[in-house]
């Protein structure tokens, strides 16, 4: 990709006819392929050239044939930061040259909520993620086009490195909202189920909140490690029932956040908030018959909240924080490999091989 000429007008020095791209095909089929050199989408859109991109859990549930979509053959992922290189005339907060972070959730971008940034409640409807179709091809790839420009992206700050900004995009911004919707109160006991990446992401915000305890649940060692260095209480999901009882005499935690989206682990969660309790759910879970157990939540009198994160609104709270070295999200990357390499990093992740938590790709190899 060549950098264009002036603010707001096209590539005068010529356009590529195509950029590398991981393009998904099917569950499990995965390549890095030549894909259509990306265009603004209107006057109000950017073309980014990715500097850097992570593949997401949820990006996991597409692999795995888990997530339904529309077609094949488009480029996937949502975790983007790079350098703006294209810009539609109507663009007026960005200039070519900029170096920005992109979310990974957008809205129509002309309605109030989406000016405030509460993208997942568009007043037109159009709440889209990247790299979910061909509509919105995603970023892993060299370049990505992005609509509504102005209210979709954010220049990196100083203080704020690439690795950091890519995880501005969604999972931090994730495991804060996980952590606002469970309404924590200090001196409070949280539990954390699925110690993914967004699963550390919401224990490291949990604590913003000041809780008195913060229990970390899942079945892998290396993440149950990894959270006890985050500063989480360690306890692996087959001792989490009688763990949860001994340590809260019985009554349950005042909060859980579920970061997994199984079936399994949302109701687990139900269970294990004590009476009066909240459970917030930022995993992924699509599916219109899920068992609810509403016996068990009203008789709890349970507060029970879901949804994507709004990712621009949490900007202001969570990029100060970042900046100024309170949050260190980037110490989820434990594996740094080349776009080219993209279908073994998700078969790796997939896998869950060689300790892996996050993957961060690198287009420039």
């Amino acid at each position: 990709m060549q950098r264009p000429e002036p603010f707001g007008q096209p590539r005068l020095s010529g356009r590529l006819p195509a950029v590398r791209g991981l393009v998904f095909h099917g569950p499990k089929d995965i390549r890095c392929e030549s894909v259509p050199d990306p265009t603004p989408p209107d006057a109000r859109g950017a073309v980014v050239r990715v500097e850097r991109a992570a593949i997401c859990g949820s990006d996991l549930h597409l692999y795995g044939g888990h997530l339904p979509v529309p077609d094949s053959g488009f480029v996937i992922g949502h975790e983007v930061a790079g350098e703006v290189v294209e810009t539609g005339g109507e663009v007026s907060d960005f200039r070519v040259g900029d170096r920005v972070l992109v979310a990974g959730v957008i809205g129509c971008g002309r309605c109030p909520r989406c000016h405030r940034g509460e993208v997942v409640r568009c007043e037109r409807l159009e709440t889209r993620v990247f790299g979910v179709g061909s509509a919105l091809p995603g970023g892993q790839a060299e370049a990505v086009a992005v609509p509504g420009a102005d209210f979709a992206m954010r220049r990196i700050p100083d203080g704020v490195s690439v690795e950091q900004a890519v995880l501005l995009t969604d999972i931090l911004p994730t495991g804060y909202h996980g952590a606002r919707m469970a309404a924590i109160a200090p001196g409070e006991s949280v539990a954390v189920i699925g110690l993914g990446p967004v699963g550390l992401m919401a224990l490291l915000c949990a604590r913003l909140f000041g809780p008195a305890r913060v229990f970390a649940i899942d079945t892998v060692p290396e993440r149950l490690a990894a959270a006890g260095e985050l500063g989480g209480i360690p306890v692996p999901a087959d001792e989490a029932t009688e763990h949860l009882a001994q340590a809260t005499a019985g009554q349950g935690v005042d909060a859980v956040i579920e970061a997994v989206g199984a079936d399994e682990t949302i109701l687990q969660a139900l269970q294990w908030a004590r009476a009066g309790g909240r459970v917030s759910v930022v995993g992924v879970n699509v599916r219109p018959d899920l068992p609810f157990p509403m016996g068990l939540a009203l008789m709890k009198n349970l507060t029970f909240r879901a949804g994507l994160a709004p990712v621009p609104e949490t900007w202001p709270a969570l990029v100060p924080l970042v900046a100024g070295g309170e949050l260190r999200p980037e110490r989820v990357f434990t594996h740094r490999m080349a776009l080219s390499e993209g279908a073994e990093a998700y078969r790796l992740f997939a896998e869950r091989r060689e300790g892996v938590l996050k993957v961060l790709l690198d287009p420039s190899r």
